[in-house]
């Protein structure tokens, strides 16, 4: 096959191959799915990318090559720069890692099945090199090669993580419950969701089957999480321990407490909660990246990445509580996007049955069905897999406008595929046959799919191309670990950025305010410094038998101020220091800002604890109004906020808006600005070649009508010459019979040079068809080079605060409990 050639929005699954199934099956897709559509697309099968917004779900029994259409539709993802979060229960997936451009054996050697090798007779080189000719071959057959192994490379950066295990990246979830964006805390709807959501998958985790209404267990961590999230607030599990014996409430509804859910069974609650932070299994799930759809989607420098999430070596409790957590992780991230009609990011879930049953309610399901009712709205594909689809929600796959059909035998999954594609639409369901459909269905070949779009005309029939990546099978957690090793060193630094000083959590003891790591040596008696009433104290943390540390807190106000990024915006933040020596002139410069949500403060120590000494000369007015000068001198120099800016297209990122979001921001921008341009130019092209083949109707038509004529001149002369050879024959006037022969011949000549010029004009205007399409393809290759080429460059741009509007709110005396 010759190279294929690229169009710009499309995804290159496959070729085209005839529906032969009678009937009306095939409907008005027949016609197309047998030759090319006339866009010079060679019959091959190109998806529009914006049409997966309206999600997908692919289905075949085993051997049907469902996994490597999937792999191929991401690495099309990849190609065109949109991202992917990839749900891989069974590993499968984790093969989009394995892709060389220049296939060579000894790339295939490390991923070879060795015992594969060994029943064909072959050593592992060998097989390694037959391995090594096959995918070349194959990619060649797909009119692929090496090159467009790289453009998938070169797309998007493949990630391999294994939440529960050290054996890929690991994710943290289990040390922070974090809050939600601020999209989702203010609606209450989506708070609602979010806070169930946690909180059922937490309870799964436990073994404890909770009902969000009546379970007792289920409505206290839900009022305890929402009280903290409403309040922006992180919460560590072992806070959450705590609150479980001792809620941050008196009641709940309009009972209280200890009425409600009394202590006996809240400490059986926190046994267990506790039990499972203190287990060694649970280790690997409280270290690693934390669950963040942005870093999933992005890395650090805004390239687009395949976040592959492999949970094959998770037992179904803990594989649920991951999918959930993971799903309203994205449901959170999509409430904080803008809206979009171009295809931003990918979510595909492979064996989905089980996460989205007919009759049950597990907790993923919730987030899931949120994301195929609204994620279209937000340029979101949600593309699901399955070999059941009769283990799947029906209200589920109906909102799915793309389905991949592979071969299915058994006659209830066939049932109920045809009773979803009945139901998809009127104009759909008009062009099937339940019949010919379910023909078509159990006679496929492996690596044949039914392609059903309801952006298309009807249903089409595809062979899938051949996959870039090597598909060697699920990998093992030896061959993950083989992978995450041969990363780059920087790149594995860059896939954990350290949180900026402003998102981080709260200093705990003898941390930010005295040294991360430090030992506090106690020293005098331990009793609390008297403070004269002009200083103000807060105290931070503590249990009993803890020790305070002096340190300095102020509450500042900030104002940011730069009219040409579009900046202004008031910032709040707590100040945190140590006192050191009580100098003054470098009290700040050791100092860490927080969000003010992120420091629970308390006007009264706890009892039980002891203090550490103060400094000399610090606990006056003075001395304080002394800090409070430095402070504001400091917060000018020191306390900007960086946003950044692409010169290209004139923009800037919001305050706070990292660079790798801003990145992804200016691509989504782009590919907009390029679906627009190609949705225009296409429809311009459309017009031009209804109206040329409306002529080239008109010359088919009248070559039709030249062909009869001669054809009855022709006739005209065999009868007239029959009839003089007869006069001949038998006697009659010869002369006139030859004038009526030669007017005939005369005639049949010219009707034949009718015909000539009628297929001469006939030629013209298809070659006119022909040139169109050569420059419709040639405009579609132009405007696909000139946004490969367009990557804008990005600055970043530092604002200082607003020097005479440094609000400073409190300045305290501030002890840190430690120990």
């Amino acid at each position: 096959m010759s190279p294929i050639v690229e169009k710009i929005g499309s995804l290159y699954l496959g070729t085209r191959v005839p529906l032969e199934a009678p009937g009306a099956a095939a409907g008005a897709g027949s016609s197309a799915a047998a030759s090319p559509d006339g866009d010079g697309d060679g019959g091959l099968l190109l998806y529009d990318s914006k049409d997966l917004t309206t999600h997908a779900f692919c289905v075949g029994m085993t051997g049907s090559g469902k996994t490597g259409l999937c792999i191929g539709l991401l690495e099309e993802a990849a190609i065109d720069g949109v991202p992917a979060i990839v749900i891989d229960p069974k590993g499968d997936l984790t093969n989009l890692a394995l892709s060389f451009p220049e296939l060579r054996p000894e790339d295939f050697r490390p991923w070879i099945d060795e015992a594969a090798a060994a029943r064909k007779g072959q050593s592992p080189d060998a097989y390694a090199a037959a391995t090594a000719s096959q995918w070349r071959e194959g990619l060649a057959r797909s009119g692929q090669d090496g090159a467009r192994v790289q453009r998938f490379r070169d797309g998007a950066e493949v990630v391999i993580y294994t939440p529960g295990s050290a054996s890929g990246r690991p994710v943290r979830v289990l040390d922070t419950l974090a809050a939600p964006r601020q999209a989702v805390r203010d609606d209450p709807d989506a708070m609602r969701e979010r806070v169930v959501g946690t909180v059922t998958g937490l309870l799964t985790l436990l073994g404890v089957d909770a009902d969000p209404v009546r379970s007792p267990a289920h409505i206290l961590l839900s009022s305890i999480l929402t009280r903290a999230w409403e309040a922006g607030q992180d919460l560590g599990l072992g806070e959450l321990v705590r609150a479980i014996v001792d809620p941050p409430f008196d009641r709940v509804g309009v009972m209280d407490v200890e009425t409600f859910f009394p202590s006996k069974d809240r400490h059986a609650l926190a046994r267990s909660l506790n039990g499972v932070l203190a287990s060694p299994g649970f280790a690997a799930w409280m270290q690693g990246e934390p669950l963040d759809a942005r870093t999933l989607l992005y890395g650090p420098e805004g390239k687009p990445r395949l976040s592959v999430l492999c949970i094959a070596h998770l037992n179904d409790t803990e594989r649920m509580f991951f999918v959930t957590l993971l799903l309203n992780e994205v449901v959170s991230w999509m409430r904080a996007q803008s809206g979009s009609s171009s295809l931003r990011a990918v979510l595909y879930m492979d064996e989905v049955a089980g996460y989205l049953p007919p009759s049950q309610n597990p907790p993923s399901k919730a987030p899931m069905m949120t994301l195929l009712k609204q994620a279209r709205a937000f340029g979101l594909g949600v593309v699901l897999a399955s070999q059941n689809p009769v283990d799947i929600d029906y209200k589920a796959l109906s909102n799915c406008g793309t389905w991949f059909l592979g071969r299915l035998q058994a006659e209830r999954d066939v049932d109920r595929v045809i009773d979803g594609l009945m139901g998809a639409t009127n104009e759909v369901s008009a062009a099937l046959d339940r019949g010919a459909v379910r023909r078509t269905l159990s006679g496929l070949e492996a690596r044949t799919f039914l392609l059903n779009n309801v952006h298309e005309d009807g249903p089409r029939l595809f062979r899938t191309r051949w996959a870039l990546s090597y598909l060697s099978g699920p990998l093992s957690r030896v061959q993950i670990r083989r992978l995450i090793a041969s990363e780059q060193p920087d790149a594995a630094k860059a896939a954990t950025p350290a949180a900026p000083a402003s998102e981080a959590g709260a200093p705990g003891p003898a941390t930010s305010a005295v040294g991360v790591g430090s030992r506090v040596e106690v020293t005098g008696d331990g009793l609390r410094p008297v403070v004269p009433p002009a200083v103000p104290e807060v105290f931070a943390g503590g249990h009993a038998g803890a020790r305070y540390v002096p340190g300095l807190l102020a509450e500042v106000r900030l104002h940011y101020v730069r009219k040409g990024a579009g900046v202004d915006a008031f910032k709040d933040q707590l100040v945190v220091t140590s006192l050191g020596d009580g100098e003054v002139g470098h009290v700040w410069d050791r100092s860490y800002r927080y969000d003010p949500s992120a420091v629970p403060l308390s006007s009264e120590p706890v009892e039980g604890t002891r203090f550490e000494p103060l400094p000399d000369g610090v606990a006056n007015a003075a001395r304080m109004k002394q800090y409070a000068s430095a402070l504001e001198r400091h917060l000018y120099q020191s306390a900007t906020e960086s946003v950044w800016c692409c010169p290209e297209l004139k923009r800037y990122s919001a305050l706070g808006e990292s660079k790798a979001e801003f990145i992804a921001g200016l691509q989504q921008t782009l590919r907009e600005q390029r679906d627009g341009e190609v949705t225009k130019l296409q429809a311009d092209y459309d017009r031009k070649r209804e109206a040329l083949m409306k002529r080239v109707h008109a010359a088919e038509t009248a070559l039709g009508s030249q062909r009869a004529q001669r054809a009855e001149a022709q006739s005209r002369v065999a009868l007239d010459a029959g009839l003089g050879v007869a006069r001949m024959l038998f006697g009659g006037r010869s002369r006139r019979s030859a004038r009526t022969a030669i007017r005939a011949v005369t005639r049949a000549s010219k009707e034949s040079s009718d015909v000539a010029r009628a297929e001469e004009e006939l030629r013209f205007r298809e070659q006119a068809v022909a040139a169109l399409d050569a420059e419709r393809a040639d405009a579609l290759r132009a405007l696909a080079d000139a946004h490969a080429a367009a990557s804008p460059a990005v600055e970043e741009v530092r604002i200082r605060p607003s020097k005479s509007e440094i609000d400073l709110k409190r300045l305290a005396l501030c002890w840190w409990a430690t120990g």
